[in-house]
């Protein structure tokens, strides 16, 4: 049996660690043969496929990003389809497809399901939004990177009696703002689940330094006021259409220190979330995840995703994660909310 990998959409730490989970227990254990599309959806409808043994993914775990490389290709334009690509996959011998991506990568998937082709997915997402299961690899590493660009924010802060705005991904959900939020002392968690105003962020502000703090805001690029209606986007569309967030601490940031005379700073940390090595819990996560996806090939379990529930790996339909966002409970923003001011 030959079985095909690909990575799809936004890269993320842990997926080389995906690849290579998958990889060696197929080889080890079931005497499976791989291959890597390059580039997502992309290689798989031009049958772009590199050899995927041992050689290949040795030591590539501790490894940021993907040795397959990703896209955000559209398997349905162009020469793609169900039928290009089942005739492809005729071709080269590959009996099935093991697809590593976010909410578009496995709705992709569950149309080719759908259509004939033998696929399993694996989660990936930083911002921890897929609903059905609990955690997805990369949001880990991207807490920790966050947590630790906050440290040394509040540092320099201190040392100047800044209000420092650090601005974080989220574009829908914000659960990495909380975290890092959490984690780093924050005295103002600003997320896209809950409109806040002003008056608010700034009676945090000045509660803080009232104590003799430097204030320290953390904000998800989705976060609105309750005078917005769209997240803030001064960066144009990406390829689906979509507005680049960004920007929204660096129009919070002035607006702050006009209000309360306290001299405020931004910093947007935007890809430094997404790159380098992946945490010791991100690497754990992700091989278990690779070698669940295997199991599920044997199985045929198709048109499944293999998922974390409480430290178990269980399977669940590619529709349990679509269609759905998983966002911050009212419970746990009001959690974190009482550490602020």
């Amino acid at each position: 049996m030959s079985i095909g990998i690909l990575t799809s959409g936004g890269d993320c730490p842990g997926l080389n660690a995906v690849i290579r989970g998958a990889v060696l227990k197929g080889i080890t254990q079931n005497d499976l043969e791989f291959v890597g599309f390059r580039n997502g959806w992309k290689g798989v409808v031009d049958g772009d496929t590199v050899p995927l043994g041992r050689p290949q993914v040795m030591g590539i775990s501790k490894q940021g990003g993907t040795i397959i490389g990703t896209s955000r290709t559209n398997p349905f334009e162009g020469d793609g389809g169900p039928e290009n690509i089942a005739a492809m996959m005729e071709e080269q011998g590959i009996d099935s497809l093991i697809a590593i991506g976010g909410e578009g990568t496995l709705a992709a998937a569950k149309r080719l399901t759908d259509a004939g082709i033998k696929i399993v997915g694996v989660p990936k997402t930083v911002d921890n939004d897929l609903s059905a299961t609990d955690y997805t690899f990369g949001f880990d590493t991207a807490v920790q990177i966050a947590t630790e660009a906050m440290d040394r924010l509040r540092t320099t802060g201190d040392s100047h009696g800044r209000c420092m705005v650090a601005e974080v991904m989220g574009r829908h959900v914000g659960w990495i703002a909380l975290h890092s939020g959490m984690a780093a002392g924050a005295h103002a968690i600003l997320i896209p689940e809950r409109k806040t105003s002003m008056e608010e962020i700034t009676d945090w502000v000045r509660a803080a330094a009232d104590r003799g703090r430097a204030p320290l805001i953390v904000v998800a690029e989705g976060f609105k006021l309750d005078t917005m209606d769209d997240a803030h986007s001064e960066r144009g569309l990406d390829a689906f259409g979509r507005p680049r967030l960004g920007g929204i601490g660096d129009m919070l940031a002035p607006e702050i220190e006009a209000r309360t005379g306290i001299e405020t700073r931004a910093t947007t940390l935007g890809h430094i979330q997404r790159g380098g090595t992946p945490s010791a819990y991100d690497r754990v996560l992700a091989t278990r995840y690779g070698m669940a996806a295997v199991d599920a090939v044997l199985e045929q379990r198709w048109g499944r995703m293999v998922a974390l529930r409480g430290t178990q790996i269980v399977h669940v339909p590619f529709e349990d994660a679509l269609g759905r966002l998983k966002t911050v409970p009212q419970s746990r923003y009001d959690e974190a909310a009482v550490l602020f001011g």
